[in-house]
Protein backbone atom coordinates (compact mmCIF):
# COMPACT_ATOMS: atom_id res chain seq x y z
CA UNK A 1 0.00 0.00 0.00
CA UNK A 2 1.29 3.15 -0.74
CA UNK A 3 2.05 5.15 2.11
CA UNK A 4 3.70 8.26 3.79
CA UNK A 5 5.56 8.05 7.22
CA UNK A 6 6.74 10.94 9.12
CA UNK A 7 7.51 11.74 12.74
CA UNK A 8 5.96 8.24 13.63
CA UNK A 9 2.74 8.90 11.97
CA UNK A 10 1.73 7.04 8.70
CA UNK A 11 -0.72 8.06 6.33
CA UNK A 12 -2.08 5.56 3.77
CA UNK A 13 -2.40 7.31 0.64
CA UNK A 14 -4.18 6.42 -2.97
CA UNK A 15 -2.24 5.30 -6.14
CA UNK A 16 -1.95 8.82 -7.42
CA UNK A 17 -0.50 10.21 -3.92
CA UNK A 18 -3.42 11.77 -2.19
CA UNK A 19 -3.96 11.15 1.16
CA UNK A 20 -6.55 8.44 1.69
CA UNK A 21 -8.74 9.64 4.57
CA UNK A 22 -9.59 13.63 4.29
CA UNK A 23 -10.02 13.19 8.78
CA UNK A 24 -6.53 12.13 8.56
CA UNK A 25 -5.15 14.87 7.46
CA UNK A 26 -3.12 17.25 9.92
CA UNK A 27 0.48 19.46 9.88
CA UNK A 28 2.60 16.63 10.03
CA UNK A 29 1.05 15.76 6.74
CA UNK A 30 1.81 18.78 4.80
CA UNK A 31 5.31 19.02 5.94
CA UNK A 32 6.00 15.44 5.44
CA UNK A 33 4.18 15.81 1.83
CA UNK A 34 5.65 18.98 0.92
CA UNK A 35 9.09 17.28 -0.56
CA UNK A 36 7.38 15.10 -2.74
CA UNK A 37 5.08 17.81 -4.53
CA UNK A 38 8.55 19.94 -4.96
CA UNK A 39 8.53 22.21 -2.32
CA UNK A 40 11.92 21.56 -1.15
CA UNK A 41 12.76 24.57 1.28
CA UNK A 42 10.23 24.95 3.43
CA UNK A 43 6.70 25.87 3.74
CA UNK A 44 5.90 29.85 4.01
CA UNK A 45 2.76 31.49 5.75
CA UNK A 46 1.69 31.95 2.36
CA UNK A 47 1.43 28.08 1.65
CA UNK A 48 -0.18 27.55 4.53
CA UNK A 49 -2.55 30.52 3.95
CA UNK A 50 -3.39 28.41 0.94
CA UNK A 51 -3.42 25.46 2.16
CA UNK A 52 -6.19 26.24 4.93
CA UNK A 53 -8.52 28.31 2.95
CA UNK A 54 -8.99 24.97 0.71
CA UNK A 55 -9.86 22.92 3.66
CA UNK A 56 -12.08 25.31 5.18
CA UNK A 57 -13.48 25.81 1.59
CA UNK A 58 -14.16 22.42 1.52
CA UNK A 59 -15.52 21.78 4.66
CA UNK A 60 -18.11 24.78 4.51
CA UNK A 61 -19.24 23.73 0.95
CA UNK A 62 -18.65 19.95 -0.15
CA UNK A 63 -16.27 21.06 -2.57
CA UNK A 64 -12.88 21.99 -3.63
CA UNK A 65 -12.77 25.41 -4.25
CA UNK A 66 -11.81 26.10 -8.05
CA UNK A 67 -8.14 27.42 -8.77
CA UNK A 68 -10.21 30.88 -9.60
CA UNK A 69 -11.96 31.08 -6.31
CA UNK A 70 -8.66 30.40 -4.21
CA UNK A 71 -6.67 32.85 -6.25
CA UNK A 72 -8.86 35.57 -6.18
CA UNK A 73 -9.72 34.94 -2.28
CA UNK A 74 -6.08 35.53 -1.41
CA UNK A 75 -5.00 37.89 -4.09
CA UNK A 76 -2.83 35.88 -5.82
CA UNK A 77 -1.98 35.57 -9.71
CA UNK A 78 -1.42 32.30 -11.53
CA UNK A 79 2.43 32.63 -11.56
CA UNK A 80 2.55 33.27 -7.30
CA UNK A 81 0.36 30.09 -7.34
CA UNK A 82 3.21 28.35 -9.23
CA UNK A 83 5.74 29.79 -7.10
CA UNK A 84 3.88 28.34 -4.26
CA UNK A 85 3.19 25.26 -5.59
CA UNK A 86 5.21 24.14 -9.10
CA UNK A 87 3.17 20.80 -9.14
CA UNK A 88 -0.07 22.52 -9.95
CA UNK A 89 -3.27 23.27 -7.47
CA UNK A 90 -4.57 20.05 -7.74
CA UNK A 91 -1.52 17.92 -7.29
CA UNK A 92 0.51 20.29 -4.90
CA UNK A 93 -1.96 22.77 -3.05
CA UNK A 94 -4.95 20.31 -3.00
CA UNK A 95 -3.02 17.45 -2.39
CA UNK A 96 -1.54 18.91 0.51
CA UNK A 97 -4.63 19.98 2.05
CA UNK A 98 -5.64 16.51 2.17
CA UNK A 99 -8.73 16.47 -0.62
CA UNK A 100 -8.08 13.91 -3.34
CA UNK A 101 -9.71 14.91 -6.74
CA UNK A 102 -12.90 12.83 -5.65
CA UNK A 103 -13.62 14.43 -2.72
CA UNK A 104 -13.26 17.61 -4.64
CA UNK A 105 -16.96 16.37 -6.71
CA UNK A 106 -18.64 15.81 -3.23
CA UNK A 107 -22.08 17.10 -3.30
CA UNK A 108 -22.34 17.83 -6.98
CA UNK A 109 -22.27 21.66 -6.56
CA UNK A 110 -21.05 22.16 -9.90
CA UNK A 111 -23.51 20.83 -11.55
CA UNK A 112 -26.55 23.18 -12.91
CA UNK A 113 -30.07 22.86 -11.26
CA UNK A 114 -32.27 22.43 -13.84
CA UNK A 115 -30.20 20.48 -16.39
CA UNK A 116 -30.62 21.26 -20.09
CA UNK A 117 -32.78 19.02 -22.04
CA UNK A 118 -29.97 17.00 -23.95
CA UNK A 119 -29.49 17.63 -28.28
CA UNK A 120 -30.65 14.98 -30.75
CA UNK A 121 -27.62 12.04 -29.81
CA UNK A 122 -25.33 10.85 -32.61
CA UNK A 123 -25.75 8.06 -35.13
CA UNK A 124 -24.85 4.98 -32.67
CA UNK A 125 -22.88 6.63 -30.80
CA UNK A 126 -22.56 5.65 -27.34
CA UNK A 127 -19.98 7.81 -24.49
CA UNK A 128 -18.97 6.07 -21.40
CA UNK A 129 -18.66 8.64 -18.88
CA UNK A 130 -17.79 8.20 -15.17
CA UNK A 131 -19.73 9.67 -12.02
CA UNK A 132 -18.44 13.04 -12.46
CA UNK A 133 -19.21 13.01 -16.14
CA UNK A 134 -15.66 12.14 -17.41
CA UNK A 135 -14.99 10.07 -20.78
CA UNK A 136 -13.91 7.08 -19.48
CA UNK A 137 -11.81 6.21 -22.49
CA UNK A 138 -10.30 9.10 -24.28
CA UNK A 139 -9.85 7.34 -27.86
CA UNK A 140 -13.82 8.04 -28.26
CA UNK A 141 -13.83 11.14 -28.01
CA UNK A 142 -14.49 13.41 -31.16
CA UNK A 143 -15.78 16.73 -31.12
CA UNK A 144 -19.59 16.07 -30.79
CA UNK A 145 -19.00 14.84 -27.83
CA UNK A 146 -17.76 18.39 -26.84
CA UNK A 147 -20.81 19.86 -28.37
CA UNK A 148 -23.10 18.12 -25.89
CA UNK A 149 -21.18 18.33 -22.88
CA UNK A 150 -20.86 21.66 -22.95
CA UNK A 151 -24.42 21.99 -23.56
CA UNK A 152 -25.06 19.73 -20.30
CA UNK A 153 -22.68 21.83 -18.73
CA UNK A 154 -24.31 25.16 -19.58
CA UNK A 155 -21.21 27.21 -20.63
CA UNK A 156 -22.26 30.48 -20.52
CA UNK A 157 -21.15 31.68 -24.45
CA UNK A 158 -21.00 29.31 -27.52
CA UNK A 159 -17.96 27.00 -28.33
CA UNK A 160 -15.52 29.95 -29.45
CA UNK A 161 -12.16 29.25 -31.36
CA UNK A 162 -10.34 30.27 -28.34
CA UNK A 163 -12.18 26.85 -26.63
CA UNK A 164 -11.44 24.74 -29.14
CA UNK A 165 -7.58 26.03 -29.25
CA UNK A 166 -7.19 24.98 -25.47
CA UNK A 167 -9.25 21.84 -26.00
CA UNK A 168 -7.14 20.46 -28.91
CA UNK A 169 -4.14 21.85 -26.65
CA UNK A 170 -4.86 19.47 -23.87
CA UNK A 171 -5.42 16.64 -26.70
CA UNK A 172 -2.59 17.21 -28.21
CA UNK A 173 -0.65 17.51 -24.82
CA UNK A 174 -1.84 14.31 -23.46
CA UNK A 175 -1.31 12.38 -26.78
CA UNK A 176 2.05 12.82 -26.48
CA UNK A 177 3.06 12.60 -22.86
CA UNK A 178 0.10 10.26 -21.80
CA UNK A 179 -0.07 12.97 -18.63
CA UNK A 180 -2.96 15.67 -18.39
CA UNK A 181 -0.67 19.35 -18.20
CA UNK A 182 -0.98 21.02 -15.26
CA UNK A 183 -2.94 24.59 -15.15
CA UNK A 184 -0.24 26.44 -15.51
CA UNK A 185 1.23 24.81 -18.57
CA UNK A 186 -1.64 25.18 -20.11
CA UNK A 187 -1.98 29.56 -19.48
CA UNK A 188 1.66 29.81 -19.79
CA UNK A 189 1.33 27.89 -23.83
CA UNK A 190 -1.61 29.53 -24.98
CA UNK A 191 -0.88 32.94 -23.23
CA UNK A 192 -3.56 32.82 -20.96
CA UNK A 193 -4.17 34.86 -17.82
CA UNK A 194 -6.15 33.06 -15.19
CA UNK A 195 -9.34 35.44 -15.66
CA UNK A 196 -9.05 34.50 -19.46
CA UNK A 197 -9.47 30.83 -18.72
CA UNK A 198 -12.12 31.40 -16.02
CA UNK A 199 -14.15 33.08 -18.68
CA UNK A 200 -13.83 30.12 -20.94
CA UNK A 201 -14.25 27.58 -18.67
CA UNK A 202 -16.11 28.47 -15.60
CA UNK A 203 -16.96 25.53 -13.90
CA UNK A 204 -13.02 25.45 -13.34
CA UNK A 205 -9.96 23.63 -14.95
CA UNK A 206 -10.56 19.77 -14.50
CA UNK A 207 -14.31 20.41 -14.56
CA UNK A 208 -14.78 22.36 -17.57
CA UNK A 209 -11.62 21.82 -19.83
CA UNK A 210 -10.02 18.85 -19.05
CA UNK A 211 -13.80 17.12 -19.09
CA UNK A 212 -14.37 18.60 -22.34
CA UNK A 213 -11.32 17.25 -23.83
CA UNK A 214 -12.05 13.73 -23.15
CA UNK A 215 -9.54 13.60 -20.41
CA UNK A 216 -9.45 12.79 -16.98
CA UNK A 217 -7.29 12.41 -13.43
CA UNK A 218 -6.71 8.59 -13.76
CA UNK A 219 -8.05 6.61 -10.80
Amino acid sequence: MNTLTFKGKTYPLDDLGFLKDFHQWDEDFVEGMAPRVQIRHGLTKEHWEIIHFIRKSFQETGRCPLVYETCRANDLRLRDLKNLFPAGYLRGACLLAGITYKEGYLGHAWLPEHPAEPGPPAADKTYVVDLRGFLVDPTTWDEQFVVYKAHEMKLPDRLTERHWEIIYFLRHWYAKSGAIPTVYDVCEANHLDLEDLERLFPDGYHRGAVKLAGLRVRE
